[in-house]
């Protein structure tokens, strides 16, 4: 007979039967698919123990769908293995919105191969198979998986598995190496795999809401000198509503992709003879490039930095002197030989404000000093990892510096996350959190400085975040080698979180340099050095706010604010004089002089997302008025000259999203 014991579920202590399980728990409830046991996840299966405080993990929860989602993953490897037996399995981990699997075949999977693999997926979690965990020693791993070798590397990784491979499966906490086993209604062994868990308690959990979404290639462990072996991606969602409107929102973010409009917009283009991740602004584009850099210029100046101005190149030492190198080695341009020195392209503009800061001596009085440009930086970006303007080589950053007293750094900190906030809000990005990069203490190799100069920063850095009222988010271990920082992340009009400005406490660049001020009492102190991009970087900017705008900008971004067309030819030169006016008052304007018709030329005005299209004829030029047209094809008639300038400008200096005839007031 069974004894009791006493577990906390879900906050309230009960008492159960020796040899509860999760399931005993909470079987009742089909959204709960794991637990989390004194804080770890675990499976349903497994039995609580005496005093345990126990909490259900559900598909509400992020947990609960990263856990569906590795389910899914296994069910894809069963999957591939049972139509393709020569099939060698890499790893299979969930991710954002998903999951991949990796495999070393012999052919590419096709889109009919991933149709013929959902079909097989889906007759697994038909049958309703169940996830049983396994403790294994290594040497019985080996022998089971003898051929598994990309298994067999992890099982000799061992502790290191996690590290040495992203989302590696391999069971490495508590030392323990585990297998899940597949089974059928009636205990038999369909298939396993090398992993440590946790798993949804059956393959029935998963429906009818998955999908196999595509294939690529990827080095094993990512690493170019490994084999190339085959990724499947799949996403899972908790039911097939949720799978639909996510599959909504792909479609909706194809037809904003920037690189799609910056081709139909005339906007940028990114030519192969200039290589991978570099790019060109057309006129079009270069507009918005260069109203971004006139707001951020004067914004900058506003809020008392300086502008200053540096080389794109420079001696390598330089960098090993701000602890760049060796750090950022594999993200920089290679060495240059020139007149028997190496020189190095520019990846970063602080080194280069650390000489000016350096170029004379410094007084308490001066601090905080803010230096500012717009610096023209090169990232070496493996080609695989470039695409459209939000990863590139050649990136220009609003890059600014705050040199400022150790006392002086929380001010400063809470001067330019309001500065960024500002800027978000003027370019129409108002939903947005705070996510705070610490150190990995457990990894303090990759970090410089001492444990007293991480904490006092971190705390810094926490405290400004927290005051803010904006949500706080953690991440561990994301912190530079030089110190902890804060990151704005912004959610577009769909959704979607970017990451942006950022600011970065750095102790270690002012001891690189021998930095330092003149006290009240005349001692020679070191100063906190500040680091603070708005934008991030311009490029990556403009390609969010395609996104987010569709291409379809507020009148102050608008490459052209106002298109004429006029409804007959004999229209052309009266609609012209009222654009040259505008013109005048610094309005972007176009007249469409095209042969096309005039039903014709408003389509086109409309694939052009033109904020406003100015429509003239006879009525138009005997009343000296014109006709406003608006992006959802709504009109506003008979608009006097003088009031029309008045209301485009006025749209303008609001910086306006104007797309109907109401949003002109």
């Amino acid at each position: 007979m069974s004894s009791q014991i006493t577990v906390s579920v879900a906050g309230s202590e009960r008492a159960v039967q020796q040899g509860t399980t999760g399931s005993d728990l909470f079987g009742d409830d089909r959204s709960v698919v794991a637990m989390r046991v004194d804080g770890q996840l675990q499976d349903l299966f497994r039995e609580v123990p005496e005093g345990a405080d126990v909490e259900p993990v559900d598909l509400t929860q992020q947990d609960g769908l990263n856990i569906l989602r590795h389910s899914a993953a296994h069910v894809l490897a069963q999957a591939v293995q049972q139509v393709n037996l020569d099939a060698k399995l890499g790893i299979g981990p969930p991710i954002t919105d998903g999951f991949y699997y990796d495999f070393d075949v012999e052919t590419p999977f096709t889109p009919d191969d991933l149709k013929a693999l959902e079909k097989a997926m889906q007759k697994i979690v038909n049958e309703g198979q169940t996830f049983s965990r396994r403790v294994v020693s290594d040497d019985d791993a080996r022998a089971e998986l003898a051929a598994e070798p990309y298994k067999i590397e992890l099982i000799g990784l061992k502790g290191n598995a996690a590290d040495a491979a992203e989302g590696a499966d391999a069971e490495v906490g508590g030392g323990e190496l585990t297998i899940y086993d597949n089974l059928r209604r009636d205990g038999s062994r369909a298939w396993g795999d090398l992993c440590r868990g946790p798993h949804v308690p059956s393959t029935k959990i998963l429906g009818n809401a998955f999908k196999l979404m595509r294939s690529a290639a990827a080095y094993w462990r990512g690493s170019e000198k490994n084999p190339q072996l085959q990724r499947v991606y799949g996403t899972a969602w908790a039911s097939k509503d949720d799978l639909k409107t996510y599959l909504d929102r792909l479609a909706e973010a194809e037809r904003r992709d920037h690189r799609k409009l910056g081709r139909e917009l005339d906007l940028y283009s990114f030519p192969e003879e200039l290589g991978p991740g570099l790019v060109v602004f057309h006129p079009r584009g270069g507009v918005i490039k260069r109203e971004m850099e006139d707001y951020v210029r004067r914004r900058h100046i506003e809020e008392g930095f300086e502008y200053v101005g540096t080389p794109h190149i420079t001696k390598e030492g330089l960098f090993y002197t701000s602890g760049h190198l060796p750090y950022y080695a594999e993200t920089m341009y290679p060495a240059m030989e020139v007149d028997d020195a190496k020189y190095r392209l520019k990846a970063m503009s602080c080194p280069m404000h650390n000489l000016i800061y350096q170029s004379r001596q410094r007084s308490y009085r001066e601090l905080p000093l803010r230096l500012f440009e717009f610096g023209g930086v090169y990232r070496y970006e493996k080609s695989g990892v470039v695409g459209g303007l939000t990863r590139v080589r050649g990136l220009t950053q609003d890059d600014s510096h705050s040199y400022v007293t150790q006392e002086q750094a929380a001010d400063e900190i809470q001067h330019l996350l309001n500065f960024c906030l500002g800027l978000f809000r003027d370019f129409g990005l108002n939903d947005f959190y705070l996510e705070l990069s610490t150190r990995d203490d457990e990894k303090k190799d990759k970090f410089i400085g001492t444990d007293e100069q991480w904490e006092v920063a971190t705390a810094v850095l926490e405290r400004v975040a927290t005051e803010s009222g904006l949500e706080l988010v953690p991440d561990p271990g994301g912190a530079a080698f030089y110190g902890p920082k804060i990151s704005v992340q912004a959610k577009d009009a769909i959704g979607r979180t970017w990451q942006m400005s950022t600011v970065q406490y750095d102790f270690g660049q002012p001891d690189g340099f021998g930095l330092e001020y003149v006290a009240a009492d005349g001692s020679r102190q070191r100063p906190v050095m500040i680091h603070s991009a708005k934008f991030g970087s311009i490029e990556r900017f403009i390609g969010v706010l395609v996104e987010h705008y569709a291409g379809a900008f507020p009148v102050w971004l608008s490459p052209v604010q106002v298109l004429g067309v006029p409804v007959a030819d004999e229209f052309a030169d009266y609609l012209n004089d009222v654009l040259k006016t505008m013109k005048a008052q610094g309005i972007r304007v176009e007249l469409d002089e095209t042969d096309d018709r005039f039903p014709k030329k408003i389509r086109n005005a409309s694939k052009a997302k033109v904020p406003f299209v100015l429509i003239a004829g006879g009525d138009d030029r005997d009343g000296n008025t014109v006709s406003f047209r608006f992006r959802d094809g709504s009109q506003r008639n008979g608009v006097a000259i003088d009031e029309a300038i008045s209301l485009v400008r006025k749209a303008i200096d609001e910086k306006a999203q104007v797309s109907t005839a109401d949003d002109l007031g």
